[in-house]
């Protein structure tokens, strides 16, 4: 039943041909056994009269208003012809509901003062016999309402059509513009997360130059300096390889052309002077760390400091006056974890959706983008007793 219905949606020229047809059929069958002795009964004018309508009827929504105007022009012939009403007249209440639906307004117009005039129009033509003026008037009016009615249903469908179409043009422009906003919000975080570890880069081969003129220095006097240095330049090298393989990865636009100071970027340890900012600014948080302390890529350090600061800072925007947070640093044996929560009303929903909503959630985006850059995961929702969550695991990738 489903595919027939389908196919008859898909089809609806050969829907419209197949009732002009069956009314058509109708019309002949009425003209030959019941003649309207009001007007003529010649058939050499009721079929091509009633074929024509029936026309009217499979092309309808093919031409609206070319058939609104071949009705008007039958309509007239058959005034003129005294070809009284037909079965095939049927046609002009169809052809002003099709009218309202999708023709032009001009045609729309026209189809309802034709079909408030038609009624009145065939009453003056072909009166009923033995009736009272009151009894033309009750027929004009009860002829003139079914006019009225299918013009105003047609209408109100055009209407309704219309809405739903400006919906989804709404819609898909929301669609493109989230889509837009949210590719321009992953290229901008890229090419920042690209300037720091390029700075991150750029900072160790300035400390292996250091390091490096150091031991050469040292080198005759002082044999077991020069070997330390150069032991600091053999991992400082091995992380700045690390560094510059990420780097390599990150689409920049323009970015390696700036000029200016390379100064490192923030670590782990600068985690507990963000912290005491936040407290200093009114947030309560709760800092803790477990496992035991240790130096990490810069990467990963650099990508940890900016997940507290960012989940902090959506804590403060979203949170509400009363929120209050908790931070806790988990050393593992092969990676970082991060524990960041809030007691507060939480974000809206959309903002820690894939890709924000209007614009909205690039924090959470840039998150995504550093979290991935070093090869891990993150989890953001909100808790299950109120309030916001955000979880992170940094590998500790080998130098190497």
């Amino acid at each position: 039943m489903q595919r027939l219905y389908d196919f008859l949606r898909r089809h609806p020229t050969g829907v419209d041909t197949f009732w002009a047809v069956f009314l058509f059929g109708i019309s002949l069958v009425s003209g030959v056994s019941h003649p309207d002795t009001r007007g003529t009964t010649s058939l050499a004018l009721i079929v091509p009269i009633s074929l024509l309508l029936c026309l009217v009827i499979a092309l309808r929504r093919r031409m609206p208003e070319k058939m609104l105007l071949l009705t008007i022009g039958l309509g007239v012939a058959q005034l003129a012809l005294d070809v009284a009403t037909l079965p095939a007249d049927f046609a002009m209440l169809v052809i002003v509901y099709t009218v309202a639906v999708m023709g032009a307004r001009w045609a729309s117009r026209i189809a309802l003062a034709v079909g408030l005039s038609a009624a009145t129009a065939a009453e003056i033509r072909w009166p009923v016999e033995n009736s009272s003026s009151l009894g033309h008037v009750a027929v004009v009016i009860f002829q003139t309402v079914p006019f009225a009615l299918a013009w105003v249903l047609g209408d109100s469908i055009r209407t309704r059509r219309a809405y739903f179409a400006q919906l989804e043009e709404r819609n898909a422009r929301l669609e493109k513009e989230r889509e837009a906003q949210s590719k321009v919000a992953v290229a901008a975080e890229r090419a920042r997360i690209a300037r720091e570890l390029h700075d991150v880069v750029a900072h160790n081969v300035s400390v292996m130059v250091v390091q490096a003129d150091g031991a050469a220095y040292v080198l005759d006097t002082a044999p077991d300096q020069a070997k330390k240095a150069l032991e600091t330049i053999s991992s400082t090298g091995r992380q700045a390889l690390a560094e510059m393989r990420r780097l390599l990865g990150v689409l920049r636009t323009g970015e390696h052309k700036e000029v200016g100071e390379y100064v490192p970027q923030p670590d782990v340890e600068q985690i507990d002077e963000l912290i005491e900012q936040c407290r200093t600014s009114g947030l309560p948080v709760d800092f803790k760390v477990e496992g035991t302390p240790r130096p990490l890529p810069s990467g990963v350090e650099l990508t940890a400091y900016r997940i507290v600061q960012e989940a902090l800072t959506n804590t403060r925007k979203h949170g509400g006056p009363n929120a209050g947070a908790s931070v806790r640093l988990v050393y593992f044996d092969d990676g970082l974890g991060l524990l960041v929560e809030d007691d507060g009303k939480g974000a809206p929903h959309e903002l820690y959706e894939e890709g924000g909503a209007d614009g909205q959630g690039h924090g959470l985006i840039g998150m995504r983008e550093r979290v991935g850059m070093v090869g891990g995961t993150l989890d953001a929702g909100p808790r299950p007793g109120g309030g916001f969550r955000i979880s992170a695991l940094l590998p500790l990738k080998s130098a190497h």
